[in-house]
């Protein structure tokens, strides 16, 4: 069976650990983290992705990505079949199962969560890639203070950037999840050291690659992955399953 995956750079070192495992022709393509910054606005991103794949004779196009802040609905391939986990976004893709997460957040609602990928290519003056900044012209809370004085003056560029940054006070953790990769070590040691920083407690859960191998490896059964037939688009609903095709 010859894939093709198109994947948000969070799980680059997941995929290399499972594709270097794995018996399939998978071609992947990495995505910037800084698409997931546009919203549903990364859309039309990954449709160009999609579009140019699509023609090539592929068994199947798989997603790295989940709902995503309803950036994967609409998403469609006129030629291939579409796999994607059923998860509201990474967190859920990475812990393994996305009731688990559910049930973690229950009891953990106000921590922000890091992994390698979050570590490695995340930064705090992360911006978006040059193929992706025109989409977005505002300056968000990845941008530096010296970014808001230079783009609004000395005091609005100061008030703005305390109010981006605000948010981190209603925060009072940082989660780390552990997925076995090659940079865990490293990952963990920063994440622990950003918590430092902010005054947060600082907890570790292991995660899973179980999403990812199977999104790779198969069976794509129908409690975890949305199978998208050719010409049928993503579409999000409200129920237990998060993605449905229409």
């Amino acid at each position: 069976m010859r894939l093709k995956a198109i994947s948000c750079q969070v799980f680059t070192r997941e995929f290399e650990y499972v594709l270097a495992r794995s018996p399939r022709t998978v071609d992947l393509d990495l995505i910037p983290m800084g698409l997931h910054s546009l919203g549903v606005e990364m859309r039309p991103h990954l449709q160009e992705r999609i579009d140019a794949a699509d023609p090539l004779g592929y068994d199947a196009i798989l997603l790295g990505y989940a709902l995503c802040g309803r950036g994967t609905e609409g998403l469609v391939a006129r030629r291939t079949q579409l796999v994607l986990p059923r998860a509201h976004d990474c967190i859920g893709i990475l812990m393994g199962d996305r009731h688990r997460y559910a049930a973690y957040f229950e009891g953990h609602s106000g921590v922000y969560y890091r992994s390698p990928g979050w570590v490695e290519f995340q930064t705090p003056d992360l911006k978006l890639q040059p193929a992706f900044a025109s989409q977005k012209n505002a300056l968000g809370e990845q941008s530096t203070l010296e970014e808001f004085i230079a783009k609004y003056g000395e005091d609005n560029g100061r008030f703005l950037f305390e109010q981006f940054s605000s948010f981190r006070s209603h925060y009072s953790g940082l989660t780390y999840i552990s997925t076995g990769v090659a940079s865990d070590e490293s990952c963990r040691a920063r994440a622990r050291a950003e918590a430092e920083k902010q005054g947060w407690a600082f907890e570790e859960v292991a995660g899973s690659l179980s999403l990812l191998e199977r999104l790779v490896n198969g069976p794509w059964d129908a409690a975890d992955f949305l199978v998208v037939p050719p010409g049928a688009t993503i579409r999000a609903n409200f129920g237990d399953s998060i993605v449905e095709a229409q």
